[in-house]
């Protein structure tokens, strides 16, 4: 039977591999504020914290974060922390897992605990550069794709076994629970949607001043586009600047010197992707003769602005790297604000678009993944609709953008109290605290985890260790490092050896 909502309180530990900036880690950083909003005990573990490159309830003492450095890497040190600073009274009851299945089945062998797993998306599918789709056929699309695919196939074999040890399964979209059921074949079990949250009542305040915005490129009286996503390659923010540039050929003898397009999000300069890709956004500016300029904020070191800047009033493109709160909350909420673009295709939910409707803005995205279901295409429902949802076409997001540029002020205002009720009666931070609280309950409920195999095999399952690990790190999933590898075999054995007694 299932505990009753707010029959006790939990100690929750959340193991997320790198708390930076985007909506993974917006996601976990909500989900751990509403979980302690309901009574509850939440401790974020994570392999990598920069204060520089995170979100300020991390920082500010509104939550707990162990960052374990990255040398130690995050499931060595969890085991530490579990057999060496504290006695088994002081664990957590419960465990949160998302991204990294790895983990999941040691997890609940050493400690007994049990474990929900937060689905985004299969790794396999991430890690080879291949297309899902709700068929659930998949392809990869290059040659290099094909190799890596029969390159990582123990990993993937590692990641669908391990996942299937996770207690209670949970998924961010429906789109993300069919993609899962149609990649993890022997996985019986359909994982439960649970939409991601916003904590709807920070997106309810006035646009900060521009005092507060730490540099004079943000804050402007022009018309705004607003692209925010992390500078990764598969985020497809090329197509903003594509469509923008095509709205520009379109209005050349019309007054379009007043509207710009500002392209922020995190950005790590360790991250070959990141440098790449706002190398890249620059190079379609100059292919379309768009002027632009940077905003690094704390970004060390942070890439080169352009020879010759333009004026401020001038600037067609604005990329900000790892905007501030502050920075972000102006954006969103200022009235010279004209839409979201969201440019992900085939996205497992994407937070995005529900921070635009929650501000009351206009949302431009793809026909496929998550923003099919968070958003309400004003094409086909008029009286409901919050968005343009528009093939990834730059021509057609030019003619999305047309049409939010002609937007009377009274069918915008109907639009922004739609859509702020769509964000409110969906995917407010209580309703999916309430959520992940039901399942934590439903798996402690479980009780204690009895089917650990450390007690019946010692050495052979040490062995089974050591060739997981070489697998995981040969294919870029490094979660341990160095002589770290080698304890942990040992610690293992000597454990299994000990309990088998």
């Amino acid at each position: 039977m299932s505990r009753k909502e707010g029959s006790g309180s939990l100690r929750v530990g959340i193991i997320h591999p790198d708390l930076g900036i985007g909506g993974a880690e917006r996601l976990v950083v909500d989900a751990a504020l509403g979980l302690q909003k309901l009574g509850h005990s939440v401790e974020i573990i994570t392999s990598h914290h920069d204060p520089n490159h995170s979100f300020e309830e991390t920082n500010d003492g509104s939550l707990t974060v162990v960052h374990i450095p990255s040398r130690l890497h995050l499931l060595f040190v969890l085991l530490g922390r579990l057999y060496y600073k504290a006695g088994p009274e002081d664990w957590h009851d419960v465990y949160i897992v998302d991204q990294l299945s790895a983990c999941v089945p040691l997890l609940r062998w050493l400690t007994g605990k049990r474990v929900v797993f937060y689905v985004h998306f299969p790794d396999k599918l991430l890690a080879t550069g291949k297309e899902a789709t709700l068929s659930g056929r998949t392809a990869p699309n290059s040659l290099k794709g094909v190799l890596k695919m029969l390159y990582r196939l123990p990993a993937d074999w590692i990641e669908e076994k391990t996942t299937g040890y996770a207690d209670v399964l949970l998924a961010n979209s429906k789109f993300t629970a069919q993609v899962f059921k149609h990649s993890f074949r022997s996985i019986v079990r359909s994982p439960e949607v649970v939409y991601p949250g916003i904590n709807l009542d920070a997106y309810d305040v006035p646009a900060p001043g521009l005092d507060a915005l730490e540099s004079p490129l943000i804050g402007s009286s022009r018309k705004t586009f607003l692209s925010l996503n992390r500078f990764e390659r598969k985020k497809n923010t090329a197509l903003a600047i594509e469509a923008f540039a095509e709205l520009k050929r379109r209005t050349a003898t019309t007054s379009s010197g007043g509207v710009r397009l500002v392209i922020g999000g995190g950005y790590d300069p360790r991250v070959k992707d990141n440098i790449d890709t706002l190398q890249h956004l620059i190079s379609i500016c100059n292919q379309h003769s768009l002027s632009y300029d940077i905003v690094p904020n704390q970004t060390s070191p942070p890439p080169p602005r352009p020879a010759s800047p333009p004026a401020p009033d001038t600037i067609d493109i604005l990329f900000i790297l790892n905007f501030t709160t502050v920075q972000r909350q102006y954006l969103l909420r200022s009235p010279t604000t004209l839409c979201l673009l969201y440019t992900p295709g085939n996205e497992h939910f994407g937070i995005g678009p529900v921070e635009g409707m929650a501000c009351g803005l206009p949302v431009v995205a793809c026909t496929s993944g998550g923003p099919t279901e968070s958003l309400v295409d004003i094409s086909t429902n008029r009286s409901e609709g919050v968005a343009w949802l528009r093939d990834p076409d730059p021509a057609l997001w030019a003619n999305a953008l047309q049409e939010v540029l002609a937007l009377p002020p009274s069918d915008r205002e109907a639009l922004a109290v739609r859509a702020k009720k769509r964000a409110r009666d969906l995917f407010s931070m209580e309703q999916m605290a309430k959520s992940f609280e039901t399942a934590l309950y439903r798996a402690t409920d479980m009780g204690v985890v009895d089917d650990a195999p450390l007690r019946i095999r010692n050495l052979r399952m040490a062995i089974g260790l050591l060739v997981m690990i070489l697998w995981l790190k040969m294919n870029g999933m490094d979660l341990l490092g160095g002589p770290a590898a080698l304890i942990l075999i040992l610690i293992v054995a000597m454990m299994s050896l000990r309990r088998s007694s």
